[in-house]
């Protein structure tokens, strides 16, 4: 039996309390319910390799899958970073929250904030995984994130970014300029009693 979406199961059961109220609680039609999921947090931990084909399709490692099926999200939307070489995934939800944020910071009534948040909005994909947990990474961003063959999947809390393999194994930051950026941070964060 396929696993049921959390979002089916709540459908389910309030259909349920409909039938057993006598029809008390209204019909169900074109009832769209909206409803955050907050006790249900992703965290995409780690990096993993992986082979686009030639048609530039890619599994999503199994790992980060479980995640997003343990959340009840089924759609990726994809986007290159603002401020790296690099492809992030942010699973629909949080791709809601990003966009809203940046929406309620920029008016629509200045033109510098609309060319920022058209920007940001205007070239983004939306990924859905084909039954074997593959999706199509488009020519486009392939070449923005100069993606050849092997990729690095890396995740980051809430998103999922896609680095070119090229580079190997190099850090992204040297080991003494982490930890004195660490240092830095933590550090600061303590002596303010957080």
């Amino acid at each position: 039996m396929a696993k049921m979406s959390k979002k089916k199961i709540f459908f389910d059961f309030f259909e349920k309390k409909v039938e057993k109220s006598g029809g008390l609680w209204g019909k169900m039609r074109n009832f769209v319910a909206k409803f955050h999921l907050s006790n249900v947090r992703m965290r995409f931990l780690g990096n993993i390799e992986a082979k686009t084909d030639a048609k530039g399709r890619v599994f999503l490692p199994s790992v980060f899958r479980k995640v997003l099926q343990s959340s009840g999200e089924e759609k990726l939307v994809m986007r290159k970073d603002v401020f790296q070489p690099c492809l992030v995934l942010y699973p629909e939800s949080v791709w809601n929250e990003q966009m809203d944020t940046l929406r309620q910071r920029l008016s629509r009534w200045n033109a510098r904030h609309q060319l920022i948040f058209r920007q940001f909005v205007a070239d983004v994909e939306e990924v859905t995984l084909d039954g074997n947990g593959r999706f199509l990474i488009p020519k486009r961003y392939l070449k923005m994130a100069e993606i050849e063959q092997t990729v690095k999947f890396v995740g980051m809390g809430d998103t999922i970014e896609i680095w070119r393999s090229a580079d190997g194994d190099k850090p992204f930051m040297e080991a003494e300029e982490f930890g004195q950026a660490l240092e830095e941070i933590m550090g600061s964060s303590t002596e303010n009693g957080l």
